[in-house]
Order: C-alpha cells, then structure tokens, then sequence
C-alpha cells in the first residue's frame, strides 16, 4: 500500500489511495498465499477509502488504447449523426447516446416520482454526454446502436471490449470475496456479466466560469450504484474523491499510466453490512489544463471510460459480514429493485 506518486509538478492529494498489484490473480503460478495476500491489501483499501488504483488489471493496453480512439471518433461525430442512437425517453432503459443535459447524477433515492424535488436537483445541468453499452444477452437493457455506416467500428469492438472488461472485473471480485473472508468463487456466482455497463463518457470544453459560477457541472458528488466501479481515464485530470477523514473535503486522483482506478459501489457496501465502503466522488475543472479563445477561459475536453459491473437482476442480496456486535443493517433487496430506485431520480 503506498501513498499517490507526485505525478506532476504541482501538488498532488496527500489521501492515501493505495495502488495494489492484481498480478497474483491475472498470473496460472500464484499461490493461494499469494492470492490471500493481494486480497487482503484490497479490502484494506475498500474499508479505509473505498478507492484503490489496480496495476496488471488484465486489460490489453492496446485495447484500451483502441477504446479511447474509437470512443473520440464518435463524439466528434455531427450531432446529427449521434442522435441517431439516442437514449430512449425516461429511466427504465439506459442504453445509447445521451446528449449534454439529459442526465442528472445524482446520489438521491426515490420510490417514488416526485417532481418538484427532480426539478431542483437539474437546475444545474451536467454538461457531458456519454454512450451506454451492455450485454445484448441482457433482455431488459437491449443495446441501442449507430447504424453502420455512421461508425462501422463502434458495435463490434465495443461488442468486445465490453466482455474483456468484465474478464478483468471477475478477477476483482474473486480478490474481494478472498479478502473479506468468503470463498473465492462466491461473489462469481451473482455476476454473470449480462448485467453490466460500459459507459463511453466525454466532457466537452466548456467555459470555466459556468463550472467555476454554479451554472453548469461536470459530475456532481455522487456514490456509485454497482458492486463495484472499473474506471480508466486519459491523463487530462479532475477525478477527484472525499477525504474519508474530512467530510465534504475532496483530494484528487491524478491518473497514472498503467492503472485503472477501482471503487467500490453502494450495492456492495449495503451488500457487506458497510464493511466496504462506498465513497463520494465527482469531475471537476482539470488541475491547469484550461486553454483560451480570446479572453475566455475553456477547459480541456475529458474522456473517460468506466465499467459498472453488478450482480444479476433477481438475486437476493442479503449482508454478507455480520455476527451479535453487527446485526444487518438492512434489509434483503434485489439489484432490480435497487436499481430501479436509483435511476428515477436521474432521468
């Protein structure tokens, strides 16, 4: 476990955002030791932080590196030519191209529609649009895709890039359950992958006094729904998370080459009895990468790619750790249910 290297010349956070070596699960000659050991430093890591940086993750860099070309191929597309995969109207399915404006992250939860509450959370619009793509083996979420001749590429490589993810993301579990005292296998058997989301995410330049003056945001603070969160992010910057020991202080997470950053979502934290945490976190101006069209300050376009990876729909999850001095906090829920409570607040 190590602190954020000083990446750049200016200072970095001082939040201690461990960087663990997944190699002993990506690896045929680990040992169960070795195994045990990496798990350990992980759940660590998603008690005291609930962010951790992943090194030998799995994911072919050249893979990767396709998957950020072709995903700004996309948005530099006509706006005309994205909508032609929009997505669709309202909560239930989320899936295709979402324009500036549409959602709203949020960490609110609802049962229920109440709209004037809805209307003051999107006073603020986030100003960023991404693309939704799943499992075409998941039949409540079918994929919304370009027609052909728009980006011939984009439907069979993120097709791919889609289940190489998650080959990563199995890894990660399997660490998970070995740390926190399960089988190796358990947490495997509520994931079959179909359920998961890879979301294609780009943050246009916009003027820096709209972030900086309230009328417009990046990413609000917001917790992660899934089991857990993969993201890999080009090196512009402005990820940043809550100090687990100041709240409403948030420090930043510089990119660094060769790693994704892994956070744990609330689905898991409710799921581990809040033995794991699920930890604020948000997009913000890049740390000195604006640049200027005459007089105004513009911020620097953002891409980024996270991977939500979640259990199956209707599995019960029920908390995992708890004995006399820790009785379950909550109560049995399916992800669908979760989900569905979730989602009606941000679209």
């Amino acid at each position: 476990m190590c602190s954020i290297p000083d990446v750049n010349a200016d200072k970095v956070s001082l939040i201690n955002i461990p960087i663990v070596d997944l190699q002993p699960f990506t690896s045929d000659e680990s040992t169960l030791e070795d195994r045990r050991k990496a798990a350990q430093t992980l759940v660590t890591a998603c008690r005291e932080v609930g962010f951790v940086y992943i090194k030998n993750h799995g994911v072919p860099p050249d893979e990767l590196e396709k998957a950020f070309a072709i995903s700004k191929k996309f948005y530099d597309l006509p706006t005309e030519q994205k909508m032609k995969a929009p997505h669709p109207p309202g909560w239930a399915v989320h899936r295709g191209y979402s324009w500036p404006g549409l959602e709203k992250v949020s960490s609110a939860i609802s049962d229920k529609d109440d709209e004037e509450f809805v209307k003051e959370l999107r006073e603020v619009q986030d100003y960023k649009e991404s693309y939704e793509v799943g499992s075409e083996n998941n039949p409540d979420q079918p994929n919304i895709w370009p027609p052909p001749d728009v980006l011939p590429e984009w439907r069979p490589f993120m097709t791919m890039f889609y289940w190489t993810c998650f080959e990563a993301g199995k890894k990660l579990l399997r660490a998970l359950a070995l740390g926190i005292g399960l089988e190796e296998n358990h947490l495997l058997q509520y994931h079959s992958g179909d359920y998961n989301q890879l979301r294609l995410l780009h943050y246009p330049p916009i003027p820096a006094r709209a972030i900086e003056g309230g009328k417009s945001a990046r990413m609000p603070a917001h917790t992660d729904w899934s089991t857990i969160t993969m993201l890999f992010q080009d090196d512009c910057g402005g990820l940043q998370v809550e100090d687990p020991r100041k709240a409403g202080e948030f420090m930043d997470v510089a990119p660094i080459p060769g790693t994704l950053v892994m956070n744990v979502g609330d689905l898991l934290m409710r799921w581990s009895n809040d033995y794991l945490k699920s930890t604020s976190h948000r997009v913000q101006l890049p740390p000195k990468q604006d640049r200027f069209t005459g007089d105004e300050r513009l911020t620097r376009a953002r891409y980024s790619i996270p991977y939500f990876i979640t259990t199956d729909p209707d599995r019960l999850i029920e908390c995992l750790r708890f004995d006399d001095e820790h009785p379950p906090k909550y109560e049995p829920i399916t992800q669908r249910d979760y989900a569905a409570m979730r989602a009606r607040m941000q679209y």
